[in-house]
């Protein structure tokens, strides 16, 4: 198995990037267009943009300002199942919108809410409020409750929302509140919920969100996160985060993965066979190590794939089960790896740039982006995000030798 550079994908003094390893740029019709997110950085603008298959502009829509969760996701572009539609996120952390665009004409439709992608299997968009993430302080790094599209201790209003366009429509499917009622380790929650009222006030309680929906290649299943991993340390909070997968209608719910308190792993998404996850967690053999596994999407045969244990983002293959891509974001330049998972062996590396200036800037920021590699729609090619001067551009890195 082998890397080789291919193209950096570029728009003139644009700071670009794809959206998230867990949904492919590519277009699904073969065209082999794509889709990315650029800024200008002068003007603090951003707009989504359509490439050709040998990097030309085809198309740019969707001008809106630039958060901080920009620069991790974009505008979280993603397109239809059939190509026909884009759909892209504007607005703000505390009043987001969807916008839905035909690509043929350019009508677009747009209605309050926030995405995280689209089903593989087209609409309804399901999702939870990502700004409720950010104000708790992921993108900055500092707790603003103001800016939480609702009030984390009202959790009976946020969770999981469902979005269509024809007609537009927008419900809550499940809350917050529901997710602790229906939890395995509820008394436990219940009972770090009382001591942070306790200690920071009444009208507190724990950070709890659901958020980082992700759905299986068919869309009969999806994975989200409860917790509030990412809550700021000064808080005092229990580390919580819990990965559990429902079917399409939201009534069958398994906790797949418990990473909560001192129980170390990041960052789980599907397998190409629906029913299976990939992400890190903690070693079955050194539980304090953290390493690359798969678990059922019912919880069970949790076990070790690799020892690698960057706590990057991992992707399987879907043309070879056992090959895996990952990156490795603890240093700069970063590094992609190729895992063969069978034998537990890496195949190939390569480093690329993905930091200005020789400390890497908390938060989510200009001076920085994650490799998120994603497999192209036929596995022949990785996507990866990198930033090898002021602008960011996606590189494409060509896999030899996969048979």
């Amino acid at each position: 198995m082998k890397i080789s550079l291919g193209a950096t994908l570029t728009v003139p003094e644009r700071w670009c990037l794809h959206a998230y390893y867990t949904l492919c740029p590519f277009a699904p019709d073969g065209s082999g267009r794509l889709l990315l997110a650029g800024a200008d950085l002068e003007n603090g603008r951003g707009a989504v943009y359509i490439l050709s298959a040998d990097g030309m502009v085809l198309d740019r829509f969707g001008e809106g300002a630039l958060e901080a969760s920009f620069y991790h996701t974009g505008y979280w572009q993603t397109w239809s199942p059939d190509a026909r539609f884009v759909y892209y996120q504007s607005g703000s952390w505390s009043a987001p919108r969807i916008t839905r665009r035909e690509i043929a004409g350019g009508a677009e439709l747009t209605l309050e809410g926030d995405m995280e992608g689209a089903p593989p299997d087209g609409e309804p968009l399901l999702s939870g409020l990502m700004g409720m993430l950010y104000a708790a302080g992921y993108g900055e790094g500092k707790y603003q409750p103001q800016r939480a599209p609702r009030p984390f201790q009202a959790r009976e209003e946020h969770g999981l929302f469902e979005y269509a366009f024809e007609p537009l429509q927008s419900r809550l499917r499940l809350s917050v509140a529901e997710v602790i009622a229906r939890h395995p380790e509820r008394d436990r929650l219940q009972a770090a919920d009382r001591e942070v009222r306790a200690r920071l006030g009444e009208g507190q309680g724990l950070t709890l969100m659901l958020y980082c929906v992700r759905w299986n290649p068919s869309g009969s299943r999806c994975l989200f996160y409860f917790g509030n991993h990412n809550v700021v340390r000064e808080r005092g909070e229990p580390r919580l985060a819990y990965v559990f997968t429902a079917d399409r209608a939201l009534q069958e719910l398994h906790l797949a993965v418990d990473l909560s308190y001192t129980r170390r792993g990041v960052h789980w998404g599907w397998q190409p066979d629906g029913e299976h996850l990939l992400g890190y967690g903690p070693d079955p053999d050194q539980p304090d190590q953290v390493c690359l596994a798969q678990v059922a999407y019912d919880g069970s045969a949790y076990r070790r794939l690799s020892r690698h244990n960057s706590g990057g983002h991992p992707v399987i293959s879907p043309l070879n089960p056992h090959l895996a891509v990952t990156d490795d974001p603890r240093r700069n330049p970063g590094e992609v790896v190729l895992i063969d998972t069978q034998r537990d062996q890496v195949l190939a590396t390569v480093s690329l740039p993905r930091v200005m200036g020789e400390i890497e800037p908390a938060g989510r920021n200009p001076l920085r982006v994650c490799h998120h590699p994603v497999f192209s729609r036929d596995g022949r090619s990785v996507l990866v995000n990198t930033l090898p001067g002021r602008y960011a551009a996606p590189r494409v890195l060509h896999l030899e030798n996969i048979e």
